[in-house]
């Protein structure tokens, strides 16, 4: 006699997995992280492969002995992609045990006492790199100069990133002090190939935006945060140089918007860090607010805070709004909106 199994719906499956998305962001991230190999020589590899080993090795540890668990969730790549994702926020001179630390706090705190995967409200690689860069400001703030492979690890030769320069710009009138900060950043060619100091994913915009542009195509991520993001930071950066916040006989209102773009972290959170699946609103309008918030906070932080870089603060304020906009203009799986 036969013997049927039913199980609940959905029955039909497409193929896709948590651990084939996983896959394939990390695909994503691999012309940045090959470009930050060039760039940054043997720091960006030590840095990423320690973090990637210590997030999959903390996650391994906390289901076993603590979670009483099997331990198989490594096997969906969320603790790998978490790790590669907190390497790309850290500079590639960082000490390998404060990367250690960083991986700690990002699992432990920011995923597993949650419960693990799918319950954490906070982007776990955000809430590590936040943590390093509250204690250890110094460590998390000095930058390595990109000057092609280099050998050495932690004493590399650092400097300022575009970032530094263009908060130097705000409030200056035009005069020598405002052209000799603009013509101290790179060239809007460099910012967009990556030949400039900063964090692992800082360099090379354009490698960011074809994986971006990759994981849309695999419907791994949809258009609307990215592009709410970047289309606010572009509007914000305008509005500021046309009323007058940086000296436009130093640099045009068309550099200005294309630095903010192209430098600091903008484009590896837009694509990368707004866009996790958990931490990130459901509907269509949700993720354009959220987006429009990211963008807005980002900016303040860069223009006004002490900080020059506020991305990753910006996407943990919004992960907290969540709930909130998930109820906003709600709507039943398979309704069509009239």
């Amino acid at each position: 006699m036969a013997h049927f199994i039913t199980t609940p719906a959905p029955h039909v499956h497409s193929g896709d997995s948590v651990r084939r998305n996983m896959l394939l962001v990390i695909l994503a991230l691999m012309p940045a992280y090959v470009v930050s190999v060039l760039e940054f020589g043997i720091g960006a590899l030590i840095t990423a492969a320690v973090s990637v080993a210590a997030c999959v090795l903390i996650e391994l540890l906390i289901s076993r002995f603590l979670l009483k668990e099997s331990g198989k969730s490594i096997g969906d790549l969320s603790a790998a992609l978490t790790g590669l994702l907190l390497a790309f926020n850290l500079p590639s001179s960082i000490d390998w045990w404060i990367v250690v630390l960083g991986a700690l706090i990002a699992i432990g705190v920011g995923k597993m006492s949650f419960g693990g995967l799918g319950q954490n409200p906070f982007n776990p690689a955000l809430v590590g790199r936040v943590f390093l860069l509250i204690s250890f400001p110094q460590q998390m703030t000095t930058w390595p100069v990109a000057n092609g492979f280099e050998t050495s690890y932690v004493d590399a030769q650092t400097g300022a990133t575009p970032l530094y320069y263009l908060k130097q710009l705000i409030g200056l009138s035009n005069g020598s002090e405002a052209v000799d900060t603009a013509n101290a950043l790179p060239s809007l060619w460099d910012s967009l190939m990556g030949a400039m100091g900063g964090s692992l994913g800082e360099v090379c915009a354009l490698a960011l935006i074809i994986g971006g542009i990759f994981l849309i195509a695999m419907r791994v991520i949809t258009w609307h945060i990215p592009v709410a993001i970047i289309a606010t930071v572009a509007l914000f950066a305008a509005c500021v140089s046309w009323f007058g916040g940086v000296p436009n006989e130093a640099i045009s209102t068309g550099s200005f918007v294309a630095y903010e773009l192209l430098t600091g972290g903008l484009m590896l959170g837009a694509f990368f860090m707004a866009t996790d699946y958990v931490t990130s609103p459901m509907t269509a309008w949700g993720k354009i607010i959220f987006g429009i918030g990211i963008g807005i906070i980002m900016m303040v932080i860069r223009l006004l805070g002490n900080y020059p870089e506020g991305m990753s603060f910006a996407i943990l304020i919004m992960n907290a709004c969540v709930p909130l906009l998930n109820k906003f203009r709600p709507q039943r799986f398979g309704e069509k909106r009239k």
